[in-house]
């Protein structure tokens, strides 16, 4: 496991050993759900990219593509 340092003022370290809580599982689920925020925002982008590139469709084709599937059953 890798360790990181972070420097915090003085007075809210001492407020942090007030509280009764894990701080460092406290730090790491923050950087989990930021990592995880961050790569559907990245997923996003890259997806919105690629319709753009990709043109548009034709007007009704969704209408079209979701009769064909229930006619289809």
């Amino acid at each position: 496991m890798a360790v990181i340092t972070v420097r915090i003022p003085d007075e809210l370290k001492l407020k942090m050993k007030e509280l009764n809580i894990n701080w460092s599982e406290e730090i790491r689920e923050f950087i989990r759900r930021r990592i995880d925020e961050e790569e559907r925002r990245r997923k996003i982008r890259e997806a919105l990219e690629l319709a753009k590139a990709s043109g548009s469709v034709s007007r009704g084709f969704a209408a079209k593509s979701v009769r064909e599937d229930r006619d289809s059953r």
